[in-house]
């Protein structure tokens, strides 16, 4: 195997396996190295289905990169000749007043994306499965809906090897050096160097290969749950994926997919990992059962039905739960995309084009100014103040 590349990609799954595609298709060596062997259960996109929204909260580019991420999404349907979009349509739902149901709609405003605002009655008449409060509304996305999460990382994974890129399955990255004119990236199988580094290791890229960064990426472990429903309302032919806010936290979900029943997660909360450990089963935790099925219960009962089963993942939260896709402030060679909080899937496919642009010297075609590693610093600065 030969060991000098243009780039090595440190951690193929959502957001590396779609940079080693879009390197690999524009004729940039490329070896990506993976400590299992992706599509795998070690890390975020496992779970089988991701929402794919466009209608963003928190400012920013989001909403404009989750469209940019839909096309590409679409692209890589039509180059590996499978689906791995359904227009579900989604349906965010909250109390009227919520801050980041106004946000969703100022987004969706900005773009000319197209939306509807839905009172709770509206809501329960279209969706009989749905319960809400009276001051509840939702806003629905008719174009939105969910990715098939393995699959998109598999036909990224062909995509690559396809365009020629290698890829080290069950490799462990024990140290990353950088030289003047590159790096080399030192693995139990040899060393292996190239002009450019990305890092996309997820929960371990902080202080397991960039130490000296302190990268502020904390593991945590989340459960999901699918749960036996009334398939006339809960159906994916007619129940829409959606999220859910509540006094209790922040939900998502996605309808029955061919009988396979209504799949719930909560989005805070969750138990700490360290970087390289591997989270315990489902069903550990009282809570992973417990804080899902309560809100189905109170909001959606007919969807409450028996547990089916349960699954674990790993959350790479950073401090504020927006991403951190940034150059090393030590090495411009060095890009690091991370911290994607549990709401970055979507988004693989535009980080993976992102990247690939940094690594060819273009412009970013988002303003990117909020993903930058350097915030945190600033915001310790201001603390003191």
């Amino acid at each position: 195997m030969r060991t000098s590349y243009d780039v090595i990609v440190i951690g193929a799954g959502s957001m590396g396996m779609s940079a080693g595609a879009h390197l690999a298709r524009r004729g940039i060596s490329t070896l990506l190295i993976d400590a299992f062997d992706p599509p795998h259960g070690g890390g975020s996109h496992h779970g089988e289905t991701r929402l794919l929204r466009h209608a963003y909260a928190g400012g920013g580019p989001y909403a404009a990169m989750a469209v940019r991420a839909h096309r590409l999404w679409s692209e890589l349907e039509e180059e590996r000749g499978r689906k791995l979009f359904f227009r579900s349509g989604v349906l965010n739902m909250a109390p009227a007043g919520h801050l980041g149901l106004r946000d969703k709609l100022e987004s969706s405003a900005a773009l000319q994306l197209p939306v509807e605002l839905l009172r709770s009655q509206e809501i329960a008449k279209r969706w009989p499965g749905v319960q809400l409060p009276d001051d509840y509304a939702g806003l629905f996305e008719p174009e939105a809906g969910y990715l098939l999460s393995e699959q998109c990382v598999q036909a990224y994974r062909e995509t690559a090897l396809a365009n020629r890129a290698a890829l080290l399955p069950y490799t462990r990255v024990t140290e990353v050096v950088p030289w003047n004119a590159g790096v080399t990236v030192k693995t139990g199988v040899g060393d292996f160097h190239a002009d450019c580094l990305i890092v996309s290791a997820g929960a371990g890229v902080g202080s397991v290969l960039l130490p000296s960064l302190a990268l502020p990426v904390a593991p945590v472990r989340k459960a999901v749950a699918w749960f036996q429903a009334d398939e006339a309302l809960f159906t994916s032919e007619r129940f829409p994926g959606f999220t859910l806010s509540t006094p209790d936290g922040g939900f998502y979900g996605f309808p029955s997919i061919q009988g396979s029943g209504v799949k719930i997660g909560r989005h805070e909360t969750g138990l700490p990992l360290s970087p390289i450990e591997q989270p315990a089963d489902f069903g550990t935790l009282p809570e992973d059962e417990g804080d899902v099925r309560r809100a189905l219960e109170t909001y959606m009962p007919a969807a409450a039905g028996a547990l089916l089963r349960g699954g674990v993942c790993k959350y790479e939260l950073s401090p504020d739960e927006h991403f951190i896709i940034d150059r090393a402030p030590y090495d411009p060679n060095i890009q690091i995309a991370c911290g994607f909080s549990g709401h970055g899937f979507k988004f693989a496919s535009v980080v993976g084009e992102i990247l690939a642009d940094r690594i060819e010297g273009k412009p970013d075609a988002f303003d990117l100014s909020m993903f930058r590693l350097s915030r945190f610093q600033e915001q310790q600065v201001e603390s003191v103040r």
